[in-house]
């Protein structure tokens, strides 16, 4: 027996994602829909060997259905998530939205899959934001040895973190590069992404950080201790798929790196790629389509006491979007729901 499973938000990037992964890791689903807004309406997306029509959000009934895998904005979800949710229908969502609330489970399976048992107190589940998921991966099992103290992370994340209309604002943008004659000027984000970067993702706050950066440093603490002091710098770069960090870690007392690298290859989630060669490292376009967080530069950072550095890399609509959110599925049903 199988879960009757709703994907919202099915024609965008994540929710297409959703699809293709629930069928790669033959997710138990007896029966299955996918909703879009009325403007999608009939759009086809695909769910393995099958080919489905979207239905209309604002007139579809949750009553009966198991999960909803949420993959719209957080104003929708405002309106859709609740009644959902008010229908028995467990929600994981990817939007912010529930992310800050202390109700709500924020999950990272690998990392806290207990969390999800606190799911029934509004029917509802959050998802982290991209990059912060894939950071905690790889920092829980080296906090779990070592107790981190402090991490500095500087991100280098890819347009499709902003959806659609940020990879095709990226590739008019490189186009118009070698065509003198035509401009394409930024709308999606702040400044021209083709060939540059931008220091600049979501809005300013008044301590000079970007909510960005600030959602990394709120969701560590709820996710693997509130006690780690955190702090961010948070990078878009032409990159169509794939986020990258750059982490230093602090911990109370020390890590051998060649330790520290066996623990991270026997941690879940989490392949290690490190040799001292020229191309033994991975980049954001090796990962993209894999569901593992990489790691990479593994080493002492012997400028504070106890100090490691890493490079991590993932694919941010699979570990930081859609696979976290099949993951958490399937941590609700080993561990609550029990079908399948």
């Amino acid at each position: 027996m199988g879960y009757k499973i709703v994907v919202v938000g099915a024609t965008g990037n994540v929710g297409r994602e959703m699809l293709n992964i629930l069928a790669e890791r033959h997710f138990p689903v007896d029966e299955i829909a996918v909703l879009a807004s009325r403007r999608s309406l009939g759009t086809e997306v695909s769910f393995g060997d099958r080919t489905l029509k979207t239905k209309d959000l604002d007139a579809f009934d949750f009553t009966g259905w198991d999960i909803a895998l949420f993959a719209i904005g957080s104003d929708a979800t405002k309106t859709h998530a609740p009644k959902a949710a008010a229908a028995g229908c467990i929600v994981i969502d990817n939007s912010s939205l529930y992310r800050y609330d202390p109700d709500v489970p924020l999950v990272v399976p690998e990392v806290n899959p207990e969390a999800v048992d606190g799911y029934a107190k509004k029917n509802i589940i959050a998802n982290p934001n991209c990059s912060t998921a894939q950071m905690v991966v790889a920092l829980k099992p080296l906090h779990d040895r070592a107790r981190i103290k402090r991490v500095v992370v500087s991100t280098y994340q890819s347009v499709s973190g902003a959806g659609k209309e940020g990879m095709d604002e990226l590739w008019e943008q490189t186009k118009a590069v070698y065509n003198p004659t035509k401009d394409v000027p930024p709308k999606v984000f702040q400044k021209e992404i083709a060939f540059n970067v931008i220091p600049h993702i979501d809005v300013f706050m008044e301590d000079g950080s970007t909510k960005e950066e600030w959602k990394m440093v709120a969701e560590t603490h709820k996710i693997v201790d509130p006690a780690i002091k955190v702090t961010a710098t948070c990078v878009r770069v032409p990159v169509f798929v794939g986020h990258s960090e750059a982490i230093n870690i602090e911990f109370e007392e020390f890590l051998d790196e060649d330790e520290a690298r066996d623990i991270l290859r026997e941690a879940p989630g989490i392949m290690v790629i490190d040799k001292r060669e020229s191309g033994g490292y991975v980049t954001p376009k090796e990962c993209v389509g894999d569901f593992a967080t990489f790691i990479s530069r593994i080493r002492q950072d012997n400028t504070v006491e106890n100090g490691l550095n890493l490079w991590c890399v993932s694919d941010n609509l699979r570990k930081g979007a859609a696979l976290n959110a099949v993951q958490i599925a399937e941590t609700l049903g080993n561990r609550v729901l029990k079908k399948g």
